[in-house]
């Protein structure tokens, strides 16, 4: 049982970051080298397969965020924070589809999503003390533009895999700005990931 859904799993997260979430359960079911029934055995829906997808890679996110969180230099570890995000994204189509679907609204990825909005608030304060980015900036607009530097990059990623690194260094700079203009709008309140909006 336990080895069935490590293998749906693994069979599922490649399906998704290479296609989308569109792949249906009869092909993961054929990667993992199982029966189609064996997937809704362990899995009732698409959407419970892919929260528990999200779960995992939110858990790598998390991991790396609370590492950061006791780094010397507050303003590097909001860059590897970002850093990561964008990879994520970058390489995970799936992790940018799901945005809006039913799986987020399963309380342990709605959780994930708090704590991770938490993390990022934690660390842009810390950058912020140290004088590393500007004054203004909030978590918030940190998880924001993680998925503004992906956007950006998606329509050469095919081609040129690693130019959202060219993106997140010029976003960064900006975030360091010795002497910024005033944001013309007050920042967002707390994210919420499950907005139908978002999608």
């Amino acid at each position: 049982m336990v080895r069935n859904r490590r293998l749906l799993l693994t069979a599922a997260t490649e399906a998704f970051a290479e296609r989308g979430v569109e792949v249906s359960m009869g092909e993961i079911a054929q990667r993992a080298g199982v029966a189609k029934g064996t997937v809704f055995r362990h899995f009732a829906s698409k959407d419970d397969l892919l929260a528990a997808i999200m779960l995992q890679l939110l858990d790598r996110l998390l991991g790396t965020a609370d590492r950061l969180q006791e780094a010397d230099d507050a303003g590097e570890a909001l860059r590897e924070f970002m850093t990561a995000g964008v990879e994520a994204l970058a390489t995970d189509r799936a992790f940018c589809e799901v945005i809006g679907r039913p799986s987020l609204q399963h309380a342990e990825v709605r959780d994930a999503i708090a704590r991770l909005s938490d993390i990022a608030e934690t660390l842009t304060a810390r950058a912020r003390e140290q004088g590393a980015v500007r004054s203004d900036i909030t978590g918030t607009d940190i998880v924001l533009l993680l998925g503004g530097i992906h956007q950006t990059a998606e329509p050469l990623l095919a081609s040129h895999p690693q130019v959202w690194r060219r993106y997140l260094q010029l976003t960064f700079d900006g975030l360091r700005t010795p002497d910024p203009h005033p944001l013309p709008h007050q920042p967002p309140s707390r994210l919420n990931l499950t907005d139908p909006g978002l999608g």
